[in-house]
């Protein structure tokens, strides 16, 4: 059977695409410039429809809209028992449409559709649930001051309004981890999802309205990246932005907040992560682990274990094990419960992963299984595995943000440690070992802000999530996310006639 077999296409009945337009001040709105653009379905390159083309001047109506709601409207002053009571109204609404919106995220994203429905929107929904708890929960400190007859406290304010821009490899669960701990601090937004993935955003925008979040507190602005995105990192009315993507245009949305406002940014970027499988990992359990790391979301997850470094004792019964296993990998329509891989998103990024396979063949990996496209229309790519790969190799270094794997051997834990070490990322990493200490000593030695041992993926509602180096600045899930939309004053005064200090 041939690696990366394609099913045939699912017979099901498609979402009906109720919203199109900019959700802006409460209410789903033409751009400015009556321009629209094209979002197309990623299993055949058909276009699915007509999606609203906000640009700077849409940007600015938002942002003004989520300006008048945080300075004057009831969202931040409510208590957060109240804002905690109309989250979960919104969370009560996700999952009543958990259908629609994965079906939604399937035909706009090449997302499988039973992932969607058991893992994504439950996901964006367990956001939400967790946020609303958090949300009267917040406090300041009473400070024991080192003056005397002087007694201080601090309070944690919402920071204000939010530009949110937000990836298309997994839109329900980044609107989710982005909007629910900013609603909970009190913030009011504007949301910019992908210009691949709009259609899902624009749902939880109808739904927030239909769950009492007043108008003008949750803002959608469809478009490019070059434009709208641009203008809310330009900004001189957002007091920050959050931004999950590429390190290149996490550089320039730095840069527009320095030569704007100094505005606050959050960065989640990209990564090339490494697991590291040692002489004594149990061969089956540690090659599922691989190819779920590398090949899970059609490898389209920044936390993607896209570079796996066997110890020599076992490398040639993994990379035996590995190859047996992908035969069984199926590449296929998303809508078939079948598939274990649909489309790539779009034509630009199928494109861009076959010219890093061809990279490899080129600069001399040897290439074991996969390396082509899937049949003559729609974006699937074979699961490709690369062996003998060297540390200068393009495949190695760079993010290819699809399903390539790029293996090598190491003998040392020393070595593999600096293998592991040896990129420019520091987002995640994975260690397959029954050796507690050993396990200890590498956990502690990569460079990397989240580790999984023994498992992969291994996310959760209260664990922080983000990366060291040139993979960002920020946390999001658990409470320090919520920190982050929130900003310390200290208020100091006079302490008279008091018995103690």
């Amino acid at each position: 059977m041939e690696n990366g077999k394609c099913n045939g296409d699912a017979t099901v009945k498609l979402p009906e695409i109720k919203f199109t337009k900019l959700f802006i001040n409460g209410q789903f709105l033409d751009a400015t410039s009556g321009k629209t653009f094209e979002t197309i379905d990623p299993r055949n390159g058909e276009v699915i429809g007509q999606i609203a083309e906000g640009d700077k001047e849409d940007v600015d109506l938002a942002v003004n809209a989520a300006r008048q709601a945080f300075d004057h409207g009831p969202w931040p002053r409510m208590t957060g028992f109240e804002r905690a009571r109309i989250i979960n109204k919104f969370t009560d609404l996700i999952e009543q449409n958990i259908e629609e919106l994965a079906k939604l995220d399937a035909l706009d994203g090449g997302k499988l559709l039973q992932l969607g429905k058991l893992v994504d929107i439950p996901a964006a929904a367990g956001h939400f649930r967790y946020y609303a708890g958090a949300a009267d929960k917040i406090h300041g400190e009473t400070l024991k001051m080192t003056r005397p007859n002087l007694f201080g406290y601090t309070l944690k304010e919402p920071i204000g309004v939010v530009g949110h821009i937000i990836p298309w490899n997994f839109p329900s669960i980044m609107f989710a981890m982005k909007v629910a701990p900013a609603l909970a601090a009190g913030c009011t937004m504007v949301v910019k999802p992908a210009e691949q993935t709009p259609l899902s955003a624009l749902f939880y925008a109808h739904l927030s309205k239909e769950a009492g979040i007043p108008d003008g507190v949750i803002n959608v602005v469809t478009g490019f990246g070059s434009t709208a995105g641009a203008a809310i990192a330009s900004h001189m009315d957002i007091d920050k932005v959050s931004f999950t993507g590429s390190t290149d245009v996490g550089r320039k949305i730095m840069q527009a907040s320095a030569t704007s406002n100094l505005k606050k940014v959050s960065l989640e970027l990209g990564g090339k992560s490494p697991l590291l499988i040692f002489d004594d990992a149990d061969v089956n359990k540690a090659a599922d682990l691989a190819l779920l790391g590398c090949f899970y979301n059609k490898g389209e997850i920044c936390v993607a274990s896209s570079r796996v470094f066997v110890q020599e004792g076992i490398y040639d019964k993994v990379v035996e094990k590995l190859v047996e296993k992908v035969k069984d990998w199926t590449v296929g329509d998303p809508f078939d419960p079948t598939s274990r891989q649909g489309p790539q998103v779009d034509k630009k990024q199928f494109e861009k992963i076959l010219s890093y396979i061809e990279h490899g063949k080129n600069e001399g990996a040897t290439l074991l299984t996969g390396g082509k496209a899937i049949g003559d229309k729609g974006y699937f790519v074979q699961p490709t595995i690369f062996a003998d790969v060297t540390e200068d190799m393009k495949i190695y270094q760079d993010e290819i943000f699809g399903p390539v794997m790029s293996l090598k051997k190491f003998t040392t834990v020393e070595e593999g440690i600096k293998c592991a070490n040896n990129t420019k990322y520091g987002l995640a990493a994975g260690i397959v070992s029954q050796n507690i200490d050993l396990v200890n000593t590498v956990s502690r030695s990569i460079k990397a802000g989240v580790i999984w041992v023994n498992c992969y993926f291994a996310f959760d509602l209260d664990s922080p999530y983000g990366g060291y180096k040139m993979s960002g600045n920020c946390r999001d899930s658990g409470m320090d996310a919520l920190e982050s939309y929130l900003q310390v004053k200290s208020i100091s005064m006079p302490l008279h006639n008091s018995p103690w200090m």
